[in-house]
């Protein structure tokens, strides 16, 4: 057999990351050999990666990739067993990695289907030998959640903790105003674009409520319309991102609509994730 060198196996951990014990043993076992040294410990790492597979994966993060010159966008969300790895470099190079790719591949149903696809930049690697590269390195399990890809695309956010992202479908206005309006989106957690996308079983709902509590109050006449009027918009304001004042106004009487109007913005449409919150 031949002698395995201190040089071999630190050329070894460096490739893959792996503990110098683990990367001798590996030496160890293919005689030497380095490129069979790397598959031993894939193999290896696959093993120990499935006996993690049942483990609880509520950690991780939110990545989301946009790209200007074909206004697409991409967001996934890719778990982990502990906060620390969520935040681990690799994880959040891997995931970012995931996001690229959706955006900019032919579209992928199903996280297998991703992938099956290579990485961004490096045609030759999978993002499947990727994800489990970081994978068997980190050795916690690693779990993708869920996947969108969306056309018209203006801008996106992350939230710094990668718990909350945004994507932004809009046309015309500066990128600036696209990404505040994103990050204005992330804070104030509106559910549609504008009153109109509101079913109209829940504003009756609300009305029939807000009947009920003006009555109580006395209220009634022409009064009683105007009051449930107003309080109506309150609700508006609360779920119509159009209706919200802008978390950047000036004023702070400027609403979403009169901000994204001046600057020739038409909004279509937005995507916001809490991570693992449906």
């Amino acid at each position: 057999m031949p002698e395995i060198t201190a040089s071999a196996v630190k050329a070894l951990r460096d490739r893959t990351g792996l503990p110098m014990m683990e990367c001798k043993q590996a030496l160890v076992e293919t005689n030497g050999d380095f490129e069979a040294a790397i598959e031993w410990l894939r193999k290896a790492g696959r093993k120990t990666m499935e006996k993690r597979a049942d483990r609880q994966t509520a950690a991780g993060r939110i990545a989301v990739f946009t790209d200007s010159n074909s206004s697409r966008g991409a967001m996934i969300e890719l778990f982990c067993e502990s906060a620390p790895v969520a935040n681990n470099e690799q994880f959040i190079a891997l995931a970012q990695l995931l996001a690229q790719r959706l955006a900019e591949g032919p579209g992928e149903a199903t996280s297998e289907e991703l992938l099956g696809q290579p990485v961004p930049g490096e045609p030759g690697i999978t993002l499947r030998e990727r994800y489990e590269e970081v994978n068997i390195r980190i050795r916690e399990a690693f779990r993708i959640g869920r996947m969108v890809r969306l056309e018209g695309v203006a801008s996106g956010y992350v939230h710094h903790d990668g718990t909350v992202g945004v994507l932004l479908q809009a046309t015309g206005g500066p990128l600036v105003l696209a990404k505040d309006i994103c990050m204005h989106i992330a804070a104030m957690q509106p559910t549609v674009v504008s009153r109109e996308d509101l079913d109209q079983a829940t504003i009756d709902k609300e009305r029939e409520i807000l009947l009920a509590q003006a009555q109580s109050e006395g209220k009634s006449g022409p009064v009683l319309e105007k009051i449930i009027q107003g309080r109506l918009q309150t609700l508006f304001a609360e779920r119509c991102l159009l209706e919200q004042p802008f978390v950047k106004s000036t004023t702070g009487k400027e609403t979403v609509r009169k901000v994204a109007e001046a600057a020739g913005m038409k909004i279509q449409g937005f995507v916001r994730w809490t991570l693992g919150k449906e």
